[in-house]
């Protein structure tokens, strides 16, 4: 009964998406899809018998089986650059890659298929490494595995051109008699083998998304945007007006288009990517420093949480970020940036849409975000040859 109700809703929101309307609840839009916690599930068996799998110690049940597909992109229409991205269906691969939601205790296998051609495999390897493997791989953050699903390729737990692998990932829950602090929390997922043996070359082409482990009656968000800030100054690899494609007519939710009705709760995943330091600033709002990005509770503990609207995110690095829409400021435009000034400067920004309680949005004067500079040439910045926007 459980699985049937989440495809019912599934479906609505697919279909809502389709026909252009801000799907409440969704969490998403076209082009920012989901595998969400519980669904379709699988027996223990049927998911031991495919290629990589392996359960680490306390996934006694598989609850999810997801499909994911590596595919080629069309190349930045800025830099000419080449793109990668992770996709619950090909034609649906994107940057960032679908979110991947899951609640404690819960234990996922993720069959990763490569359909990225062996040329652009080999084009990509650093010469530094000529005789490195051409493949992709699915290494993530948080979450429990074993080695066989650790994505490298000193664990052979990568995927040849045309083959397939599956990960198994549990999100062990915190146990106070073992000392497990469980893995509640905001994380992320990438290649680690593209180009050479730290996946850099997948990272900066687009292999990455974002990862939320929940506990059970953690406070649940009408949508989620990842947002990952990453070299050459971009978010989730684009920059100035790239960063925000958003149609005043149609918003459709998305990792171009951050966009959400008054009052609807919306949760940021941001990422540190590549190697520079930045800080997540968003106008007009401001969250709570802690796990889940809200406060619980009243009294002495809950009055020390720090509320903030600017904060430092490194290489690496993940945290969550809770607002209400429009909380007391109402509907606008508000800046979405870098508070480093220079990476601002240079296009590191984009901007949160807060539609009326009609979904309608607001008048503004300009539409482009940040700085008049489009984008930079090819090559500039920090950016090497493979690294860039737009899927």
């Amino acid at each position: 009964m459980k699985a049937r109700r989440l495809l019912v809703l599934a479906v609505l929101a697919v279909t809502l998406a389709a026909a252009g309307g801000l799907a409440r609840g969704s969490g998403r839009g076209a082009g920012e899809p989901s595998a969400a916690a519980g669904g379709q599930g699988v027996t223990a068996a049927n998911v031991a018998a495919a290629p990589g799998a392996e359960r680490p110690g306390g996934c006694t049940v598989i609850d999810r089986r997801i499909n994911l597909y590596a595919v080629e992109l069309p190349k930045d229409p800025i830099t000419n650059q080449v793109r990668l991205g992770y996709g619950l269906t090909p034609e649906s691969a994107s940057y960032p890659g679908p979110l991947i939601e899951m609640i404690e205790g819960q234990c996922f296998a993720i069959t990763l298929y490569n359909q990225v051609p062996a040329a652009t495999l080999e084009a990509l390897r650093s010469t530094a490494n000529p005789n490195h493997p051409l493949g992709v791989s699915l290494h993530t953050h948080g979450v429990k595995y074993t080695q066989k699903s650790d994505g490298t390729v000193h664990s052979n737990s990568f995927v040849p051109p045309g083959g397939s692998y599956t990960y198994i990932w549990y999100a062990q829950p915190r146990n106070t008699n073992t000392g497990a602090q469980g893995t509640a929390g905001y994380w992320w997922y990438h290649d680690h083998v593209v180009g050479g043996p730290h996946g850099t070359a997948g990272m900066r082409t687009g292999l990455f998304g974002g990862v939320v482990v929940r506990r059970q009656g953690d406070p649940r968000p009408d949508r989620t945007y990842v947002l990952a800030f990453g070299d050459r100054q971009t978010i989730n690899l684009r920059r100035s007006s790239e960063a925000d494609t958003c149609d005043e007519a149609n918003p459709v939710p998305g990792p171009t288009c951050v966009v959400a009705k008054v009052g609807e709760k919306v949760e940021f995943l941001v990422i540190g990517m590549g190697d520079d330091m930045h800080t997540f600033h968003v106008h007009g709002h401001s969250w709570a420093d802690t796990r889940t990005g809200v406060v619980d509770g009243t009294g002495a503990l809950a009055n020390s949480v720090p509320i903030i609207d600017n904060k430092t995110v490194g290489p690496g690095d993940t945290f969550g970020a809770r607002v209400i829409a429009g909380e007391s400021v109402g509907p606008g435009h508000w800046m979405l940036h870098c508070h480093m000034q220079f990476h601002s400067d240079l296009g590191m920004s984009t901007t949160f849409h807060v539609l009326d309680e009609n979904g309608a949005m607001t008048a503004h004067a300009g539409h482009a975000p940040g700085n008049p500079v489009q984008a930079a040439p090819a090559g500039g910045g920090q950016a090497p040859a493979a690294h860039g926007n737009h899927g």
